[in-house]
């Protein structure tokens, strides 16, 4: 009896203690959460600099944030991540997607489990909280095939290139640049299905020197993934065709700048990577502490958003020339 009796003294002495350490991580107190970004592929400029933005939210938000991802652009790997991620018992999982559909399985997995799922260049994801763009994807679009008609003129032959043919974002760009120039550029002859290079720089430009082969009147490449212009640049370069073939897309400033400055890359199209890394661990924490997606109207140091559904828009699209290259410091 007298045993007891100081057991239940000792759990009543620790109990407001205890359910205080309990409550700390969901009244947003010391108790971090951990916050992790799947990204398509590691070790590309692209996703590098993606990680800064992971890594500065952890730091200024007090939380363990940090960023991982297959070595190749390989669906199966990322899902293989996801369900580490889930058995670890993370508190929020981040994620630009390789192939959408894959995904959906351990999404559901992941929510069961309490998990918040918020992802990034996949606003139609099936199974997440949350989807966060940087820009308009429909403008952002159009506008990539705009900038491929000012530097390779209304008619002519031209090809695109993708990361992956499962890639979301990619695939939604390519499919309203085609629906716009339909309308607007009927001069566009696209010679090929798109392309899956973008996430490789080698692969790209091999992909490009068959393209010219086969398509000698070739006029220009769109590029979605940030390794698809410089590869098809390298491409132009070594065929002494630098500024006889446009290149525009998606690419890194400080990885692009040699080949926008000699002509061999025309324009790039982008929003800061780093940008998305910290929105997306400041959206999930601030949701991870009872925030309301509807309340939401600015994500701090970035900007203003829109929310619509579940999808958040921040406007942040920026062209890239030989001329400003230099300005982003990154």
């Amino acid at each position: 009896m007298k045993n007891a009796f100081v057991a239940g003294l000792i759990v009543f002495i620790l109990l407001p203690g205890i359910l205080f350490a309990a409550g700390q991580k969901e009244n947003g107190g010391t108790d971090e959460y951990e916050i992790v970004t799947v990204v398509k592929i590691t070790g590309i400029p692209w996703f590098n600099r993606l990680e800064e933005g992971v890594i500065q939210a952890g730091k200024d938000l007090g939380v363990n944030s940090y960023q991982i991802g297959p070595s190749d652009a390989d669906p199966a790997q990322q899902v293989k991540m996801v369900e580490d991620l889930i058995s670890k018992g993370v508190d929020a999982i981040c994620i630009t997607p390789n192939d959408a559909t894959a995904l959906e399985p351990v999404f559901k997995k992941a929510r069961e489990k309490g998990i918040l799922i918020l992802t990034h260049e996949s606003p139609d994801q099936a199974g997440k909280d949350v989807d966060i763009e940087l820009i308009d994807n429909i403008q952002f679009g159009q506008h990539t095939w705009d900038k491929l008609v000012e530097n390779m003129g209304v008619e002519g032959q031209y090809a695109i290139f993708v990361g992956g043919l499962t890639v979301p974002l990619h695939n939604l760009w390519a499919d309203e640049g085609i629906k716009y120039a339909k309308d607007k550029y009927p001069g566009l002859e696209l010679v090929t299905s798109r392309i899956p290079c973008g996430e490789d720089q080698e692969l790209s430009k091999q992909k490009t020197l068959e393209l010219l082969k086969t398509y000698p009147d070739l006029k220009g490449i769109v590029g979605f993934g940030s390794l698809g212009p410089p590869g098809a640049a390298q491409a132009l370069k070594e065929k002494g065709l630098a500024g006889k073939v446009a290149v525009v897309g998606t690419v890194i400033p400080g990885h692009a700048a040699p080949y926008l400055k000699d002509g061999s890359m025309s324009h790039g199209v982008l929003w800061d990577p780093m940008d998305a890394g910290y929105s997306l661990t400041y959206v999930a924490k601030y949701l991870l502490d009872g925030g309301k997606l509807s309340d939401l109207t600015e994500i701090e140091g970035i900007g203003s958003i829109e929310v619509s559904g579940d999808v958040i828009k921040v406007d942040a699209m920026a062209d890239i020339t030989k001329e400003n290259v230099d300005s982003f410091g990154f």
